[in-house]
């Protein structure tokens, strides 16, 4: 069985989330104590930071699950020619905060966006096929039909970057795989 990896483990918002809790019921205690020296910074800036933890909690769009660990491609990766890649895998890894999805202003400009039920990025995959660095991206996709897609398959790799070439495939209904790799001396 393969490995799952992510940095889905502690988000951002939940790091100010818990902090700024930490810091209002020290806060609180230290108010309830008498204790104005501590009670008075700690709740003045702990509950602001809840309150700001809680808003980036609640628009907040976790990293797709990566099912490839970070260390495995890394030599083939850092190549000139897949640069293009590695950001994009770069900006897929991130937690994401008031978008809907994961690059959603690329889906956006390549028409394969539907408001009401936009694709959204569920995994990331590195691969190496023929000593050719690429990534898969699986889509769950209702809203956006299969053949949008294929119609955008050589539209797809050059979006993304010079020298790439894209396959796109359905491994399920309502799911989409799209292929990125660099294109080498034959593509």
């Amino acid at each position: 069985m393969q490995a799952l990896f992510s940095s889905r483990l502690i988000s951002p918002g939940s790091l100010v989330t818990v902090v700024g809790a930490l810091l209002t019921v020290v806060g609180s205690v230290a108010y309830l104590n008498d204790n104005a020296n501590l009670s008075l910074p700690t709740i003045f800036y702990g509950i602001p930071i809840l309150l700001g933890g809680l808003a980036l909690k609640s628009s907040e769009l976790p990293p797709p699950l990566r099912l490839t660990p970070p260390q495995a491609l890394r030599e083939l990766r850092q190549q000139t020619e897949n640069l293009a890649l590695s950001r994009l895998l770069a900006d897929v890894s991130r937690w994401r905060y008031g978008q809907k999805a994961h690059l959603e202003s690329s889906l956006e400009a390549l028409k394969l966006w539907d408001e009401d039920n936009p694709p959204q990025l569920a995994s990331v995959e590195e691969r190496n096929e023929a000593n050719r660095y690429g990534l898969l991206l699986r889509f769950d996709c209702q809203g956006v039909a299969y053949q949008r897609w294929q119609a955008l398959e050589d539209r797809l790799g050059r979006f993304f970057g010079p020298g790439l070439r894209c396959t796109v495939s359905q491994p399920a209904p309502g799911q989409v795989d799209v292929m990125l790799s660099a294109a080498g001396e034959d593509g």
